[in-house]
């Protein structure tokens, strides 16, 4: 019955399901959209508040997001989690510090994907805040809910990500 937790790929049509019921769960249960990228603001707040609760909690930003550990928060550990179950059950868990594509075009530096990596994942956190929600607050939410501008907004992420791959690959590393 769940042999298809070790395929190596699920199909997209049955994920696809799951989210939307997962989405749909989050939005009836809790009255919130599912998102990760508040999960991580949560999270700086938590740190803020182990450093100088007074000057965190004091902040705007946190009145409106209660840095807490709930449901939201879980998300981003469930990713973690979730992804290496999924790749040790179809026997295709392997650590790699630089994936292929990226040592044939960039070298095999470790340190310098590190860097890159680490750039673009605080990019990211920046426009997903800048946005109002990542990709799949807007993309999965929003869009179940039929919203113009969650949709308008994933549209974007994903031409940006078009867009910084073919200069990071097309451009600068001349494949």
């Amino acid at each position: 019955m769940f042999g298809f937790l070790t395929e190596t790929s699920w199909s997209p049509y049955i994920a696809g399901a799951g989210i939307g019921v997962l989405s749909c769960l989050a939005l009836v249960l809790a009255d919130r959209p599912l998102g990760c990228s508040t999960a991580f603001v949560k999270a700086r707040g938590l740190i803020g508040i182990m450093v100088n609760r007074k000057k965190t909690e004091k902040m705007e930003y946190y009145q409106d997001i209660v840095p807490q550990v709930d449901w939201a928060f879980m998300i981003i550990p469930g990713i973690i989690i979730g992804a290496f179950l999924s790749s040790f059950l179809s026997g295709t868990f392997h650590i790699v510090w630089v994936p292929s594509l990226w040592g044939s075009v960039f070298g095999g530096s470790a340190v310098l994907r590190i860097v890159v990596a680490l750039a673009g994942g605080i990019l990211l956190g920046f426009g997903a805040r800048w946005a109002g929600g990542c990709t799949s607050g807007h993309g999965i939410s929003g869009s179940i809910q039929l919203s113009l501008a969650s949709m308008i907004t994933a549209a974007c992420f994903f031409a940006g990500g078009i867009a910084v791959a073919m200069l990071l690959y097309r451009v600068i590393g001349v494949l």
